[in-house]
């Protein structure tokens, strides 16, 4: 963990230039794809991400040691092709989980908050979820364990593979020729994302797009369908909490609602999308019917607000680069409780951007919390050794204190806008 702690701390500052490059050359270009909150919204989310694993919230019901044990039928040596053999049936295994998350109302959730994001840019590509706390994904490994890859290739190689998806989610970039034939592109992963009706569910593949041109998912970007962004279903909120678990939330109630016992049980496993016929007629969704007319999520923020959330995001990216810098000099309490304040921090800021009023009260309460933290007698210690962190988070929820008193007063009407 203290490796991935490591290659998380160069990455991060990495991605945040490519991000930064990426809105300075679409205003150069006179086509900006960021918006305000919604980058500030998918950076969050990256972060939640991030804490997620590095503090092992995660169940692994099926582990890839376990099915390496059980199946391999030979034992590979760590050589250039083995990587090269490893790295293929990674994909291949990133092309199925993919797509059971698409297809599978339960396993939607666990995806559902990297599609939320409205816009297209690769802020969006760190907009990932923390609520995927039980993974099966080394079920799809089953070529890799019954071929010998070692352990130790897989867990290198699973790092750069997800690395490797980042740089396709842009719109700047076009077509290019004969790669649109081997690897996944910006165009294909546009379709991706997309909620047109053509669009859906199509180009599941994370590197290869092979995957999608043999089992049927693969759609080439139409000139005359312009891809439109989202959900079909508008999660409307920057909150990545409220995101990750929103369509739990949605089957949970359904699931109540419904009169049949038998549909109270698989509406977790039908389709995405699938609802009880009763609960539909009776509560019906509103969806996304007409993508090109879509409305998107969006409220009038004072200058007041975006130096608000600026500062916020500022603050917790330093938090989180300087835990990742000093990971292996915390022991595992400390870990836990400034993840905890990080996650508090993070869900009471994107609440002040959703404009709900009680954020306000909720705000300087965490700002409470924070500067308490600083003073438990087991976190004493950071005075004495990284006391210049320690007066950075003094100064931090300081601040996030004092302006949580004209919160109230500067938010706007929450509006609310779905077509």
């Amino acid at each position: 963990m203290e490796i991935y702690a490591a290659m998380l701390f160069w990455a991060i500052p990495a991605f945040l230039v490519l991000v930064v490059i990426e809105i300075f050359y679409g205003q150069w270009k006179g086509k900006q794809i960021y918006s305000f909150m919604d980058t500030l919204s998918s950076l969050s989310s990256g972060m939640t991400n991030i804490l997620k694993d590095l503090i092992g919230l995660t169940i692994v019901l099926i582990s890839y040691p376990h099915l390496l044990d059980l199946l391999h039928f030979q034992t590979l040596e760590a050589t250039f092709w083995t990587y090269c053999i490893a790295f293929i049936c990674i994909d291949f295994a990133s092309y199925w989980g993919h797509r059971l998350n698409h297809h599978v109302n339960l396993f939607w959730n666990q995806h559902i908050i990297h599609h939320s994001s409205e816009e297209f840019n690769l802020a969006c590509a760190l907009r990932q979820s923390f609520s995927n706390l039980v993974s099966l994904s080394a079920i799809f490994l089953i070529p890799a364990a019954l071929l010998g890859v070692p352990h130790k290739v897989i867990t290198i190689l699973a790092t750069a593979h997800l690395f490797g998806q980042f740089w396709y989610h842009t719109q700047l970039i076009g077509k290019l020729g004969w790669l649109e034939y081997i690897v996944v592109t910006p165009s294909q992963h546009r379709v991706h994302h997309a909620i047109n009706p053509e669009y859906i569910d199509k180009n599941l593949a994370a590197i290869f797009c092979v995957w999608d041109r043999w089992f049927g998912t693969f759609q080439e970007e139409l000139v005359n369908v312009p891809p439109v962004y989202g959900t079909l279903k508008p999660v409307q909120s920057w909150n990545p909490f409220w995101i990750n678990f929103q369509h739990l939330w949605s089957l949970s109630q359904d699931a109540w609602r419904t009169n049949k016992w038998s549909d109270k049980f698989k509406i977790w496993f039908m389709p995405t999308g699938w609802r009880p016929g009763d609960v539909a007629q009776s509560h019906p969704n509103k969806k996304v019917k007409k993508p090109f007319e879509q409305k998107k999520y969006k409220h009038e923020y004072s200058s007041f607000l975006k130096i608000y959330a600026t500062f916020q995001f500022v603050g917790i990216t330093i938090m989180l680069l300087y835990f990742l810098s000093h990971f292996e000099d915390f022991d595992t309490s400390f870990r836990l409780a400034l993840v905890a304040i990080i996650f508090l921090s993070i869900f009471s800021y994107t609440s002040v951007m959703d404009c709900f009023k009680w954020a306000a009260l909720f705000d300087s309460f965490r700002a409470l919390t924070g500067i308490l933290f600083l003073f438990m007698p087991s976190h004493l210690f950071l005075w004495q050794l990284h006391w210049v962190f320690a007066l950075f988070l003094s100064f931090y929820f300081g601040i996030s204190f004092i302006t949580s008193f004209w919160i109230v007063q500067a938010l706007p009407v929450r509006k609310l806008v779905l077509t």
